[in-house]
């Protein structure tokens, strides 16, 4: 089984590299698509703009495009027991131990869910449109995520190449609360460099929303976890989660409400929810509020990188505690 996974994942970054062609050459091709170059040209704007404005990498990272005929490069299998948040843990050589399990296809993403529902575990098979290699290789632009708009553009390169500057291995919840600092900051800074009021105002709406869907699904996993801490039976735990998650359905209609009828959240909510789709959640939130703390005490990025640098060097439980003590009031 391992030896077949890591077959997959190799043959899969390979054929990631053999279909990526400089960015220059897409430009220069007649053939390709205009709206195309466009996106390739924004691209690189936006990459030059990380490097001089918020101190991110300067290497061959985002300089190659691959068109890949399908939606998404990966799809990551996250798993938890029937009655825990807790998620399984993965170990590979350059990653270390990581919350998922990622497959080059949607097939074999779910193949492996399988076997782990047959285990009586929850799982989520999830999407992924990009991730980095940690500098170990160079990242291209991918067709998963080129076209989004120029700020959610921003956002995906920046999150990865904040991979690049610090990565800890065996702490998920660190190393992803880390790059979502880095690119909320760093989306904020290019909307004022190079937005306009009506991109500003589109993205803090978004922002607004995605907030009150990340308050949401803590809120229920916070009574999830309060249920599952608890004295009571395993039949009791399970109607209780039952009762959670139908909460949890319910009051995202009142919020999409709220928001005016937005349904960018649908489809997450239409799919059969588990401890596995929380666990997701919190994995890329957790250290989130101490992190950009940090970053406004330290007021410039570059002096960011280097605290957080000299964090990461710290043991997982000391880590922990100086996150710990930064998010307290």
């Amino acid at each position: 089984m391992q030896l077949r996974y890591y077959t997959q994942a190799a043959q899969g970054q390979y054929s990631l590299w053999s279909s990526a062609r400089p960015v220059d050459d897409w430009m220069k091709d007649p053939a390709t698509d205009p709206r195309l170059k466009a996106r390739l040209a924004k691209a690189q704007q936006i990459r030059r703009f990380a490097v001089e404005e918020l101190g991110l990498p300067d290497n061959g990272s985002y300089k190659n495009y691959a068109s890949l005929q399908r939606p998404f490069v990966l799809w990551n299998v996250v798993a938890t027991p029937e009655l825990s948040l807790k998620p399984l843990q993965w170990c590979f050589p350059i990653a270390g131990c990581v919350n998922y399990r990622g497959y080059y296809s949607k097939d074999d993403a779910q193949a492996y869910a399988d076997t782990l529902r047959e285990q009586h575990y929850d799982v989520q098979v999830g999407g992924v449109p990009a991730y980095s290699t940690l500098g170990w290789f160079d990242d291209p632009l991918l067709s998963t995520f080129i076209n989004y708009n120029d700020a959610e553009l921003a956002r995906m390169i920046f999150h990865e190449l904040a991979h690049q500057v610090v990565y800890v291995q065996g702490d998920s919840a660190f190393n992803e609360s880390f790059a979502v600092a880095v690119e909320e900051a760093g989306v904020q800074r290019w909307l004022v460099h190079e937005g306009n009021d009506a991109m500003r105002d589109d993205y803090a709406r978004y922002a607004a929303r995605r907030k009150d869907f990340l308050a949401l699904l803590l809120k229920y996993r916070g009574q999830l976890e309060t249920a599952y801490a608890s004295d009571a039976s395993d039949a009791e735990k399970r109607a209780r989660k039952a009762q959670v998650f139908a909460e949890l359905k319910a009051e995202y209609q009142h919020l999409k409400q709220n928001w005016g009828g937005y349904g960018g959240y649908d489809r997450w909510f239409e799919q059969p929810l588990s401890n596995a789709h929380l666990a997701s959640v919190a994995t890329y939130n957790d250290f989130l509020p101490a992190l950009e703390k940090l970053l406004e005490e330290k007021k410039n990025f570059r002096a960011f990188y280097a605290a957080v640098h000299t964090m990461s060097l710290l043991d997982k439980p000391e880590r922990q505690r100086v996150l710990q003590q930064l998010s307290s009031p």
